[in-house]
């Protein structure tokens, strides 16, 4: 079982940055893949970006050059920073764990205003 729990959301300008973090409660090299995901208003959760145990990095078309997922071993914890943000990357965040089952945190706010 893994538990997330993520932070940094908030609001920001158009063109700004942020930085969310996810920790987790065990060894994130032990997690198959580790993710963010994200969810805007009446629209689906979707991909954002994704880090393997091994070390490979995937990412949404609409976010390539701008989010980098990254990951630190002594916190536990996976980063999405996020750059030259624009109002459709408003959405709730979701940090997932795939480890033989999906585990998700509760979500954190972004909100980038124009």
């Amino acid at each position: 079982q893994v538990h997330l729990v993520e932070s940094g959301g908030g609001l920001v300008q158009a063109g700004g940055s942020l930085r969310l973090s996810c920790a987790a409660s065990r060894s994130i090299f032990s997690i198959n893949v580790m993710g963010w995901y994200r969810q805007a208003p009446g629209k689906q959760r979707e991909l954002v970006a994704t880090i393997t145990s091994g070390g490979s990095t995937q990412y949404a078309d609409s976010v390539k050059g701008r989010f980098t997922i990254s990951r630190d071993k002594a916190q536990n914890t996976v980063y999405l920073q996020m750059n030259e943000l624009k109002p459709e990357d408003t959405a709730v965040y979701y940090c997932n764990a795939l480890s033989g089952l999906n585990y998700w945190g509760q979500g954190t706010q972004v909100t980038v205003s124009s």
